[in-house]
C-alpha cells in the first residue's frame, strides 16, 4: 500500500504479483568456490589457491548508474570503494550523449531514489529541471525556510520547465509554501521563471544589485535589429562578412524571450549578508566573472554551499567580454573569486547548478584555475610566434568544434583570455582594416 501511494499504482501493483512467482525468479548471483585453476589445476577461496590471472592488480572500475531523482550515489559509490572497487559516477545523459560508456566497466550498480525533488539533509531539497543543449538540466535548491521553502535558481521560460515545477507543487512542495525565490544571477536558465515563481507564490525575487540591474537592462534591450556595434565586435574578433552578416540576421534581444515578466521590485543581497531561515542560516558569498555579481550560498553549520555557476564539477563556466564592457577583464574577476573561494572550508558539499552535489572544492577550484592558466600561456607563446585574432584562439582555448550554436560564447571566452593578457602586460593589441591583431608585450 506504501508503495502503491508513493510510485505509480500499476507498477507497484506489478511488482507485488512478482513476489515469489516461480516464473519471475529475478536476478541472481551465482559466485562459484572454483575461482580460477591453480599452478596445480586446483583453485579455490577454500584451499587459498588462486591461480595469479585470477588476483585483481588493480582496482575494477563500477559505473554508479543514475537518473533523475536518485539520491544514493554518494553513499553507493563510498561502500564499492571501501570494498576495493573504482567507483565512477555514470548518469544517464553521460550515456546519452557518449561521454561514458559502460564497455568501460567492470560493472554497473543502479540506485534509487525520489521521483522528482531529493533531500541532501541540512534542510536542503533538490529538483532537477529539464533544459535544451547539452547541460539537459538545471539544478534547483530547495532550502528550508521557517514553514516554508526557498527556492534557489529557476529554469528557463519553457513549458518543460514549468511542467516540472507544477509536480514539484503537486507532490514534494504539496504542504510547503515558497517563502522566497532566490537568483544565483542573471543568466535565463537561472531566473527565467522566477517571476512566474513570485506571482504564483505572492513572494520576493532575492538577487544581488549587479545581477538585477543588469538582468533589467538585458530585458529592455528588445530591438529589430543588432547594434552596428554588435557586428564591429564580431568583425574585430576575425569572423569574415559571411558569418557576420549570418549573425546579424539572428536577430537581438533573445534574453527576453527566455524570461517570463520579471517583478517590478526586488530584495537585495549583499556579500557577507546572512539570510535567516529559521533553523538554518545562510551566508552569501560573492564570486564574479561570468556574471557581475553572482551570489552563492554558504550553510557554515552544515557545510554546504549552493555554488550556482561559480563552482561547477565537470565543465568551466564560460567568460566572456560582453558587448557593454568591451575592455573588461571578467578572467581576472574569475581568478581573483578563485582565491576568494579557497579560503572557504575545504570539506564543504557543492551544491552545484549543473552536474552532480560533490566534495573536493578546494582541487575542482585548483584545477579550474590551472586550467585558466594554462590556456593563457598557450595563447601567449603562440603570440610568441605570431600575430593572433580572437578567432585564432579557439584551437588554443577548446577542445570541441566550434559552430553556429556557440561561436558567440567562443568569441566572448577568446577576447576575455586576451584581454586578461594585456591587462598583465602579457599582451598588446592594435587594429587593422577594423580587425583586432593581438601581439606579445
Amino acid at each position: 500500500k506504501i508503495c502503491q501511494l508513493r510510485d505509480n499504482p500499476a507498477c507497484a501493483d506489478a511488482e507485488h504479483a512478482a513476489v515469489g512467482a516461480a516464473s519471475d525468479p529475478g536476478l541472481h548471483v551465482f559466485i562459484p568456490s572454483n575461482q580460477a585453476p591453480g599452478l596445480d589445476g586446483i583453485g579455490s577461496l577454500a584451499t587459498k589457491k588462486i591461480a595469479s590471472p585470477a588476483l585483481l592488480l588493480s582496482r575494477p572500475r563500477v559505473a554508479v548508474l543514475r537518473e533523475q531523482g536518485v539520491n544514493s550515489h554518494v553513499e553507493m559509490a563510498y561502500a564499492f570503494t571501501e570494498a576495493g572497487f573504482d567507483a565512477f559516477d555514470v548518469h544517464m545523459t553521460d550515456l546519452q550523449s557518449g561521454r561514458a560508456r559502460l564497455a568501460d566497466f567492470a560493472g554497473l550498480v543502479a540506485c534509487g531514489g525520489f521521483s522528482y525533488g531529493d533531500t541532501l539533509g541540512a534542510g536542503i531539497g533538490w529538483a532537477r529541471i529539464p533544459m535544451p543543449g547539452s547541460l539537459g538540466h538545471i539544478n534547483s535548491w530547495l532550502l528550508d525556510d521557517h514553514d516554508g521553502v526557498a527556492v534557489v535558481d529557476t529554469g528557463l521560460l519553457l513549458e518543460d520547465c514549468s511542467g516540472a515545477w507544477k509536480a514539484i507543487f503537486a507532490q514534494d512542495l504539496a504542504d510547503k509554501p515558497i517563502t522566497r525565490v532566490i537568483g544565483t544571477h542573471l543568466h535565463p536558465d537561472h531566473i527565467g521563471l522566477a517571476g512566474w515563481l513570485c506571482k504564483r507564490s505572492g513572494t520576493e525575487l532575492w538577487m544581488t544589485r549587479g545581477e538585477w540591474l543588469t538582468a533589467r537592462m538585458l530585458i529592455g534591450d528588445v530591438r529589430d535589429t543588432p547594434p552596428a556595434a554588435y557586428a564591429e565586435r564580431q568583425r574585430a574578433a576575425g569572423w569574415d562578412a559571411d558569418a557576420v552578416a549570418d549573425m546579424m540576421a539572428s536577430g537581438w534581444g533573445r534574453f527576453a524571450g527566455m524570461m517570463y515578466e520579471m517583478p517590478t521590485s526586488y530584495r537585495r543581497m549583499k556579500g557577507g549578508d546572512v539570510l535567516d531561515m529559521g533553523r538554518h542560516q545562510w551566508r552569501v558569498v560573492v564570486g564574479s566573472g561570468h556574471s557581475p555579481e553572482h551570489a552563492c550560498l554558504l550553510n557554515e553549520a552544515e557545510g554546504v554551499l549552493v555554488s550556482g555557476d561559480q563552482i561547477l564539477p565537470r565543465i568551466s563556466s564560460n567568460v566572456s567580454v560582453s558587448l557593454s564592457e568591451p575592455e573588461a577583464d571578467p578572467l581576472g574577476e574569475w581568478l581573483d573569486s578563485i582565491d576568494r573561494l579557497l579560503t572557504l572550508p575545504e570539506g564543504l558539499l557543492v551544491c552545484p547548478a549543473h552536474g552532480e552535489p560533490f566534495y573536493g572544492m578546494h582541487l575542482r577550484l585548483a584545477a579550474l584555475r590551472d586550467e585558466h592558466g594554462q590556456r593563457l600561456d598557450a595563447v601567449h607563446a603562440t603570440l610568441k610566434e605570431k600575430p593572433l585574432r580572437a578567432v585564432d584562439c579557439f584551437s588554443l582555448l577548446f577542445n570541441r568544434p566550434i559552430g553556429e550554436h556557440n561561436r558567440e560564447l567562443a568569441t566572448g571566452e577568446a577576447v576575455a583570455h586576451l584581454n586578461r593578457l594585456i591587462h598583465t602586460g602579457r599582451a598588446k593589441r592594435e587594429a587593422q582594416d577594423g580587425v583586432h591583431w593581438y601581439h606579445a608585450a
